[in-house]
């Protein structure tokens, strides 16, 4: 975030733009004013607009129901107003709306005092958004007639929630804050007002809309500005897949509202390019190390460990580790921040043990991981990997795959996750497209089949429930190969039975249950107690090795 006003002020001294809440207002907000596009001489009147909370957009513009033709209209004009409805089509169902300029005068675009606020019918993140249709007092009536749906019942009704929860991925926006946990930047979804949801795409907009976020009152806005000059009548329009220029992917983006034919497209993923890579390793910013050989240690030495972590602090109390606050006197390392100068460190002290190795987001980052692993199989994969696709880089290939599945009548069941998240954060089941599309526009995400006919585990107190296995496995060397695994094991449960329904239901589908609020945490001690107890009869070889994949069908057994 920069933290100074913009150079080139074109305000006289003394003028509003001089102002310290101003000033204030642009070392805040500047960085994300930017990146939206928003022309500079607009952000005097948006400051004083969201200072004052003034929505003046209706002084403006007004929302027009667009009717069928009458039948004694000429057939040329009745062709044109087709041609202008599937052109820009209108979210959401009958009757449609579009935003028109009301003003006697219309509006210029050069006028600093054009840029408007559109506030927010809905905000939410996703794990929330049934709870609160159902909970919240008039929202499922306001989002169900916003969408083209009348309902006016008292009580909730569950298939005016379903049809919201579908229909809403035509109507919602995003943004995440770049603060707080990893909880707090999970995308925030929201909804605008009636106003700003009748606005209809267009490939030529006639004005330019983003989120923006007030810090200093801690709320979301969409500001919008025109784009050029408007006449009285004219329609607001604005561009649904803003900065995409690849017509095929821009196509594909689209799709919630308008349908694409993407048949032609070859479902079979290719193999990233070399460039791909490169581009990945330049971001990381890391530096390779010299190749280095093990060093033989008197089996008394008493290792020092530098560590910026509190679990190692409290977990480790072998005589053979002793913890120093002298990074350069450790010999071992043990980062929870990531490692990036290893030729350094190879060339300085070879000696060193660390907790990371070189380019292991290749393996620990999602997208990375699916597209390395179909180096096994080819563009398939790895049996033990389901088709995974990388919502960024291969979506063409994704709608394709999906609308085949769909046409065969097979399971359509997916699962989207986030490039670098852990914890389940951000991840979605779901069989709705659209849905799965507009996660594009959050955190990066692959999309993975979802398995749809897992093995379960019998809980007494529920019933057949998803569980995993939690490993820990150390690499040791790449060149020769040495791998160990702790043998101690996590079993880890849903608490409600699985079905494929209620998609959105946490407790169901995911097992990571230790760090969710409110969630019962089913331990399962004794079943690692009993797993270890197995694992003591293994035998290792002298290098360290042990079958990992032997270590789990044993536990497999056990289980079962």
């Amino acid at each position: 975030m920069l933290s100074a006003p913009v150079s080139g002020s074109m305000a006289e001294p003394g003028s509003q733009q001089q102002d310290e809440g101003y000033s204030q207002f642009v070392a805040l907000h500047q960085a994300a004013l930017l990146a939206s596009g928003v022309p500079q001489f607009y952000w005097p009147s948006l400051h004083r607009k969201i200072e004052g909370e003034l929505f003046d957009a209706g002084e403006m513009f007004g929302i027009m129901q667009v009717e069928e033709a009458e039948e004694e209209e000429e057939e040329e004009e009745r062709a044109e107003i087709e041609r202008e409805l599937k052109k820009k089509p209108n979210p959401g169902t009958e009757p449609s709306f579009k935003v028109i300029v009301t003003n006697e005068h219309g509006l210029s675009a050069t006028d600093p005092n054009c840029i408007f606020l559109i506030d927010h019918a809905w905000t939410y993140r996703m794990e929330h958004a049934r709870h609160q249709l159902i909970e919240v007092p008039g929202l499922l009536h306001r989002m169900a007639n916003l969408m083209g749906i009348e309902f006016h019942g008292e009580a909730p009704d569950a298939d005016v929630v379903e049809f919201v929860l579908k229909e809403m991925w035509k109507y919602n926006q995003t943004y995440r804050l770049s603060h707080g946990t990893a909880e707090e930047k999970v995308p925030v979804w929201y909804i605008m007002d009636e106003f700003g949801s009748r606005i209809q795409h267009s490939d030529e907009p006639t004005f330019g809309t983003a989120p923006f976020y007030y810090i200093p009152h801690q709320l979301a806005y969409t500001i919008l500005w025109p784009l050029r000059d408007m006449s009285n009548g004219e329609e607001v329009s604005r561009d649904y897949a803003y900065g995409e220029t690849n017509p095929l992917i821009r196509s594909c983006l689209l799709l919630p509202w308008q349908p694409v034919d993407l048949a032609h497209i070859n479902h079979q993923t290719p193999e990233p390019s070399e460039a791909h890579y490169q581009a990945i390793f330049s971001k990381n910013k890391e530096s390779l190390p010299l190749p280095v050989e093990p060093p033989l240690h008197d089996k008394s030495k008493i290792f020092k460990v530098y560590t910026d972590m509190q679990q190692v602090l409290n977990g480790v109390n072998h005589h053979r580790f002793a913890f120093t606050d002298n990074e350069k006197e450790a010999d071992i390392l043990f980062n929870f921040s990531h490692f990036k100068d290893y030729k350094t460190l190879s060339t300085e002290r070879p000696h060193v043990l660390l907790n990371q190795f070189p380019c292991e987001n290749l393996l620990t980052v999602k997208d990375c991981l699916a597209s390395i692993s179909r180096r096994i199989r080819g563009p398939e994969g790895p049996k033990w990997l389901p088709r995974t696709f990388n919502l960024k880089t291969e979506l063409p290939h994704f709608i394709s795959y999906f609308k085949q599945r769909e046409e065969r009548g097979e399971d359509n069941h997916w699962i989207c996750k986030p490039w670098n998240l852990a914890r389940s954060l951000d991840t979605h089941v779901t069989t709705n497209l659209s849905y799965i599309i507009r996660q594009r526009e959050s955190t990066p995400k692959v999309v993975s089949k979802y398995i749809e006919n897992p093995v379960l585990f019998y809980r007494d107190d529920v019933g057949m429930v998803k569980f995993d296995i939690r490993y820990v496995v150390l690499l040791r060397s790449v060149r020769p190969l040495k791998v160990y695994v702790y043998n101690v094991f996590w079993l880890r449960f849903a608490n409600r039975p699985f079905t494929l329904d209620d998609l959105d239901d946490y407790e169901k589908h995911f097992t990571v249950m230790n760090y969710a609020s409110k969630v019962q945490l089913k331990q399962a001690i004794e079943f690692s107690r009993r797993i270890e107890y197995l694992l003591q009869g293994f035998p290792r070889d002298h290098n360290g090795y042990l079958e990992v994949l032997a270590a789990g069908h044993h536990v497999i057994n056990l289980l079962f």
